[in-house]
């Protein structure tokens, strides 16, 4: 870098340290806070989104309109778009969160012969930081998280989305904290949209152990690198693609419902994106399936490709509508193409046969494999009810796949007298 580039790094340090301190001052009344407290100030956020919703239009506009000018695709932009009926289904996810029975602290692992008693505590992270996409409800669904689970955040999101996400802390996440008595400190908004900011979110272990990163496969592999050799710990979802393989015994008009449904929206990362056919059908197939994607207004990618074959098309802004189809030998083959070229996020395998079914799911490893359902709902609030962080796509022990805030808690062991885990001593405890 350049000492230009160096004193800016600098200076986004200094700004994010400040952020992070101050999510943390705020954690002390967030640790003191009830659940009942914390349930109350998630139902005000949702019933404020409502009653501001001209705020809120009026600022994604703004960023709409700037997105237009700099040729953000359609499918990006309908990613960044806010409108009355997706701010009542964040409200409605709001709602639902709020009602969701909050974990216990503590778990009785054993009790032993000797009269002590092993339990499993759950604790907060403390400050977790993230960095996501041009998706104004990510910021309402990450600072929901983060509050259910008690832990302070500094978020940052890129340019394109800067207007409405700061309108959404403003007007809905900070008002609702301060009417509730917590400290609306607690959940920063990063407001430098630069990459130097990007690289400083990653680079304070003290202040930010954990972040959760979120966006194009290349620019969050590149901050998880950054956090690696800082000691930063990272959740990430780089990458997505659904993959969508019809196997034999197929009916034909589930495999047509299912890429439609699977199509419903190209910039999200459980799209469909590859499609792939039995060989024994093929030829069979390809016609009618070319057929539906065709009237969807989506471009067919037939081999031989000049693309690698899980090419996430949600990401390449000209040219979004596109499926890839191809060939796979048999169930196996299926999932060992969707295994080693595709990102892990989702797949679903289409027959209604169950020994070709069992044989896909039981070879294929990512997140989330379906039968005769679309990998849509590989989502937080559609397969768990609850709304979501990100989705995880690590290959070692910890949260994957949906991340939610049952998952940002730390594992910690107490050992205790038995008779002090009796309900008279400790009542919260879950045996």
């Amino acid at each position: 870098m350049t000492t230009a580039d160096d004193d800016r790094q600098t200076g986004s340090l200094s700004a994010m340290r400040v952020h992070a301190t101050r999510a943390r001052l705020g954690l002390s009344v967030l640790a003191t806070a009830s659940d009942e407290e914390i349930d109350t100030a998630l139902r005000r956020m949702g019933v404020r989104l409502p009653t501001v919703a001209g705020a809120l239009l009026e600022a994604n506009h703004h960023d709409l309109e700037r997105a237009a000018s700099a040729g953000l695709s359609p499918a990006l932009q309908d990613r960044l778009r806010l409108t009355d009926e997706r701010l009542r289904a964040m409200a409605a996810q709001l709602r639902t969160l709020a009602d969701v029975p909050h974990p216990p602290r503590d778990t009785v692992v054993e009790r032993r012969p000797d009269g002590l008693t092993v339990l499993e505590r759950r604790r907060p992270v403390g400050v977790i930081g993230a960095n996501f996409e041009a998706r104004p409800n990510v910021t309402l669904d990450l600072a929901s998280q983060l509050l259910k689970s008690r832990n302070g955040g500094v978020l940052r999101t890129g340019s394109a989305a800067l207007a409405s996400s700061r309108a959404l802390m403003t007007e809905v996440v900070e008002p609702a904290l301060r009417e509730t008595g917590l400290d609306p400190d607690v959940i920063q908004l990063v407001t430098e949209a630069d990459h130097f900011s990007a690289r400083a979110l990653v680079s304070l272990p003290d202040l930010l152990p954990l972040v959760i990163l979120r966006g194009s496969g290349p620019s969050t592999r590149s901050l998880g690198s950054i956090a690696a050799r800082h000691g930063v710990r990272t959740m990430a979802h780089a990458d997505g693609g659904g993959v969508l393989y019809v196997g034999p015994a197929y009916d034909e008009r589930t495999v047509h419902r299912l890429i439609t449904e699977g199509l419903d929206r190209l910039g999200v990362c459980n799209r469909l994106n590859l499609l792939l056919l039995d060989e024994s059908s093929y030829d069979k197939l390809l016609p009618g399936v070319t057929r539906v994607l065709q009237a969807a207004g989506i471009a067919v990618s037939l081999p031989p490709h000049t693309h690698p074959r899980g090419y996430e098309w949600s990401l390449d802004a000209q040219h979004a509508a596109t499926v890839t189809v191809d060939a796979a030998g048999d169930p196996l083959h299926a999932a060992r193409i969707a295994n080693e070229e595709t990102s892990g996020l989702a797949a679903t395998v289409v027959t209604e046969d169950p020994a070709v079914a069992t044989r896909f799911i039981d070879a294929y490893t990512g997140t989330g494999v379906m039968w005769n359902a679309t990998t849509r709902l590989l989502d937080g609030f559609k397969l768990l009810g609850l709304p979501e962080t990100g989705i995880n796509l690590d290959q070692v022990p910890g949260p994957r796949g949906p991340v939610t805030h049952r998952d940002l808690y730390l594992r910690q062991f107490v050992v205790i007298p038995t008779v002090a885990v009796s309900p008279a001593y400790h009542p919260a405890i879950t045996n």
